[in-house]
């Protein structure tokens, strides 16, 4: 037993050769300190070691059974096969600290989360390997068949969100969300065109997924930099995608024109008619088209008089007796329309009576103009002659268009004629409310008198042409006949009777042309 001198004094009193025994022995003992201090970490860091390679045993034993099962199922797809071997292996290297954020310990557990103050250090390891599921098709059969409503470039082609923590927006892959190309993918994708040429940026971004083949899901802000937050770049989904177009045939030609990267895309072209033959089978096809209507929407039956009476209208509204109407809008309003009508008249069908309201009512809602027209005339106002007879003369028939709503009402033409040159004066053209189709009407009109008049010498007069009390633009030549009729009745001084309106196109021949409007004319005059 080796006693120490406990105090500087003591320690002076000892011999020299005790001292350097005394400072040799300590020397000694530090030296042994030392090493022994210097295996400590050591032995921890191979303890520790030993720990975690203990937790990857039991990490992997956990998880190996159930990653395998995955893997038996899911040997058709090669890169899932790839992504569940790396969650395995991810898991198994950080068994430790998930065990750690399951008891509740915070330590390390950082190093695995992005960002430890949003959630609990559990849920963020959960969120971790937790899977976005961007399109689940476990419930359909066959190719899906989207139609996108609103096909902005977000919802198109997808979108990166972000969330606002502590005044910062952050994101990771649990907030990418599909488009309508992912849900589509594999099938085919219907649009309007009209609404995506609307939208920003969409229609490239269409075309830029068909040219590559693959879907690149970045936001615009990030593409064009007008946000300077930290985003992501997710990988590019290869797309297999049938896309149709749907609209107004005027778009298609205005993208062929002008678009030259338009057919590259999109090579079959499907123009359909707007009307179609009165056969027997297309007025079946058309009733049945109204019974489904009334299925889907719960509405009243119809009976077999409002069936053939909303037959007619389709005629009608085609403006031939022998054709019917493929716009089929206009005939469900009406179907709504008439049940609305069947049920305030207590009518458990529908019949002629309940269409004929609705179709006269649609008609109601829309006439102020050819009211106020009708008005204006009763009232002398507008000079229309409905009796007697009168040289130069006539009572033309004009037709206005107002949205899907078309009305007639007579227009009084005169002609008068002077020395001249021979030459017919179109007062509409001369002060530009004519259009190029009413020019060319009077043009026609000229010629014929020029080839069946006095063809061995120019005509001495000059003719003026005049649509009386009219104050906007006349487009069309269903006109020309009446006009024709007026010139004549000037040159022969023969009246013409005012009970009659003449309605019709004329050409070099003198032959009087089938012209359209003719229901709405005749009902207008």
């Amino acid at each position: 037993m080796m006693v120490w001198p406990s105090l500087p004094k003591e320690y002076n009193k000892l011999s020299e050769k005790e001292q350097e025994r005394l400072q040799q022995d300590t020397e000694k003992v530090g030296e042994e300190l030392r090493k022994t201090l210097q295996k400590i970490p050591q032995r921890v860091r191979k303890a520790r070691e030993k720990v975690q390679k203990l937790n990857r045993q039991v990490a992997l034993f956990a998880v190996g059974s159930l990653i395998d099962e995955l893997l038996l199922e899911s040997e058709e797809f090669p890169r899932v096969i790839s992504y569940l071997k790396a969650l395995q292996q991810d898991i198994v290297d950080h068994a430790e600290l998930i065990l750690q954020a399951a008891s509740g310990q915070d330590e390390g557990v950082s190093d695995i989360i992005s960002d430890p103050d949003e959630i609990d250090p559990q849920s963020a390891i959960l969120r971790r390997y937790s899977v976005n599921l961007l399109v689940d098709r476990s419930d359909s059969e066959g190719a899906p068949v989207i139609f996108e409503d609103h096909p902005a470039y977000p919802y198109l082609v997808g979108q990166i969100e972000h969330e606002s923590q502590y005044g910062n927006l952050v994101t990771d892959f649990t907030l990418i969300r599909s488009g309508a190309l992912h849900r589509a993918n594999g099938g085919y994708l219907v649009i309007d065109v009209r609404k995506i040429l609307i939208e920003p940026f969409a229609w490239e971004a269409l075309k830029r997924a068909l040219k590559s083949r693959e879907i690149d899901a970045k936001s615009i802000a990030q593409a064009y930099s007008l946000i300077g937050t930290v985003s992501l770049e997710p990988e590019p989904v290869p797309l297999d995608v049938k896309v149709v177009l749907i609209g107004d045939r005027l778009y298609y030609y205005l993208l062929m024109e002008y678009d030259p990267e338009f057919l590259e895309h999109f090579k079959v072209a499907a123009d359909f008619e707007d009307d179609m033959q009165r056969s027997d089978e297309n007025m079946l096809q058309l009733a049945r088209l109204i019974a489904s209507i009334v299925r889907k929407e719960e509405l009243k039956p119809l009976d077999r008089s409002a069936v053939a009476r909303i037959i007619e209208e389709s005629s009608r509204n085609v403006g031939d007796a022998q054709m019917l109407s493929t716009r089929m809008r206009r005939i469900a309003d009406i179907v709504r329309e008439a049940h609305y009508w069947a049920t305030r008249n207590d009518n458990s069908v529908i019949g002629t009576d309940e269409v004929l309201s609705a179709i006269n009512m649609q008609q109601r809602r829309m006439s102020r103009i050819r009211d106020r027209l009708l008005r204006e005339t009763l009232r002398n106002t507008i000079l229309i002659d409905s009796e007697g007879e009168t040289p130069g003369q006539v009572n033309g028939l004009a037709t206005i268009q107002l949205g899907n709503f078309m009305f007639g009402h007579p227009v009084r033409i005169t002609a008068s004629l002077s020395l001249g040159s021979g030459k017919v004066i179109d007062s509409e053209r001369e002060v530009e409310l004519g259009g190029p189709i009413h020019s060319k009407g009077v043009l026609i009109l000229s010629s014929f008198l020029a080839s069946h008049y006095v063809t061995d010498r120019p005509l001495s007069l000059s003719a003026s042409l005049v649509f009386e009390q009219s104050y906007g633009p006349i487009e069309g030549d269903s006109a020309s006949a009446a006009e024709l009729c007026a010139l004549l009745s000037t040159l022969a001084q023969a009246p013409i009777s005012q009970s009659v309106a003449i309605t019709g196109s004329v050409n070099q021949h003198g032959q009087i042309q089938p012209i359209g409007g003719v229901n709405q004319k005749i009902e207008g005059f």
